[in-house]
């Protein structure tokens, strides 16, 4: 740890941290997969979100009681290797490489179908490298850099949504849009009642919300590269999970007002609808910018989460030394070429085997779907590590100024109701193809682990 302390410039400000946790999880996902995921449980999704969020704050805190004592790149991952056992660290650091390659392989597939909506003869392998190349770039400039992008990248999509639940309010109370006559909010009760999928739709519906908040946990993997990480860590951990709640729920709260949910397939993108239903032109236009761009974030939060955690394993020797090396710009260089190939390939596979076979594509959705429970992973981490923290160092937490509320009847919450959402994955007949591919890839890194500690032992004799 103190090697990679030295190592590592500290220059992302807390303003930017914020808005790599909101932006690493306000994803294209809730801009085009909203509707489908109102479907599972109706108006209900409203406290499902508020349910998931509810155990992630919860994960959250005890990340940032872990880090406001040791920050550092990859920080939940030492936890784990420290507090539980070196399995967890190990596994956490191959999750995290493996979730956010498969992210942005498949951000870079939906940007490239984004931007044929302004160029439709612009052939998708060509953008999909250029975008590559260009978020790589800025990734190996500096952290700041990617910090400053990332930025930019998250306010865009904080302000559209900002202005849809605005404009959305205006049409629900004073009828903005509808010749005045306000919509009210009966649509959350006259379809079908407010559980219209019942019980089993929204314990299903618990899975895929539980994937789009995945990348909240980015805070630990930046607080290594923060300029001021305790202050920085406390003022992002009590916003963004409220700020990120808000604007899932105050967004999906507008759509489930204005629109039946059973009708939502006829409408299509109900921001686009929205922001047309009150006169502004070029809806579609400005929306497809907005998910172009919460695509790029997404890609771009991948390459730097992912790069940072293979520097983390080659710091811990688990990988070849290389994978470590610095540029001059103080930038794990190495890392960040080798995630970004990785991503390239990936894309570029999945463009042959798609003009190859349109059928193949089928697999794909299972390969981008089996990142949900490897990304699960570092959340059961760092829940565990905090117990496990806690009873070892109580002496840490005499003038602690953050630490986890109601430990640890919070932590078990969590940790309860992220094995429930699992359980009802496997339940689940369009989850259990995509859980099943995640457990066999904890299986492999599992014997990988091992063959490590058999070679290590082997070395020392």
């Amino acid at each position: 740890m103190a090697e990679e302390k030295v190592k590592l410039r500290r220059t992302m400000t807390p303003g930017q941290m914020e808005m790599i946790a909101i932006g690493g999880t306000i994803g294209s996902g809730l801009f085009m997969g909203a509707t489908s995921t109102i479907k599972w449980t109706g108006p209900s999704v409203l406290l499902a979100y508020a349910f998931v969020g509810l155990v992630l704050y919860g994960v959250m805190r005890a990340l940032g009681e872990m880090i406001y004592i040791s920050p550092g790149t990859g920080s939940f991952a030492d936890y784990g290797d420290k507090y539980i056992h070196p399995f967890a660290g190990y596994l956490t650091k191959w999750s995290n490489i493996f979730q956010f390659i498969i992210v942005g392989i498949s951000d870079i597939i939906a940007m490239s179908q984004y931007l044929n909506y302004w160029w439709p003869k612009l052939p998708d392998w060509f953008s999909g490298i250029i975008v590559i190349a260009m978020l790589t770039l800025a990734n190996l400039v500096s952290a700041k850099a990617y910090g400053r992008l990332e930025f930019w990248f998250a306010m865009i999509k904080v302000v559209t949504i900002i202005v849809m639940i605005i404009l959305g309010l205006l049409v629900i109370v004073l009828g903005l849009g509808n010749n005045w006559h306000p919509v009210g909010i009966s649509n959350l009760w006259t379809h079908g009642g407010f559980f219209t999928g019942g019980f089993m739709g929204f314990m299903f519906s618990l899975s895929v919300i539980a994937g789009s908040y995945q990348g909240i946990e980015l805070l630990g993997i930046t607080a290594g590269e923060a300029a001021s990480p305790r202050h920085a860590i406390v003022k992002s951990v009590k916003s963004v999970i409220w700020r990120i709640l808000i604007f899932y729920i105050g967004a999906i709260f507008v759509i489930v007002s204005i629109y039946p949910w059973n009708k939502l397939d006829a409408v299509g993108s109900p921001f686009v609808e929205t922001f047309t239903k009150v006169g502004i032109t070029g809806a579609a236009g400005i929306i497809n910018f907005v998910v172009l761009t919460a695509a790029l974030s997404g890609a771009n939060s991948g390459i730097y989460s992912a790069s940072r955690m293979l520097f983390k394993l080659s710091i811990d020797k688990q990988v070849p030394k290389f994978f470590g090396k610095l540029s001059k710009r103080v930038v794990p260089n190495v890392a960040v070429l080798t995630i970004a190939f990785w991503i390239a390939l990936g894309f570029i596979v999945n463009s042959i085997i798609s003009v190859v076979n349109k059928d193949a594509s089928n697999i794909f959705v299972i390969v981008y779907s089996s990142s949900v429970l490897p990304g699960m992973v570092p959340w059961f981490v760092i829940l565990l590590a905090e117990l496990n923290y806690r009873r070892q160092h109580p002496e840490d937490l005499v003038d602690h100024p953050f630490k986890m509320p109601l430990y640890p009847l919070y932590n078990y919450f969590s940790l309860a109701a992220l094995a429930i959402i699992l359980v009802f994955m496997f339940f689940n007949p369009d989850t259990r193809v995509s859980v099943s591919v995640g457990v066999i890839f904890i299986i492999i890194i599992w014997f990988a682990f091992r063959w490590q500690l058999k070679r290590d032992s082997e070395r020392a004799n």
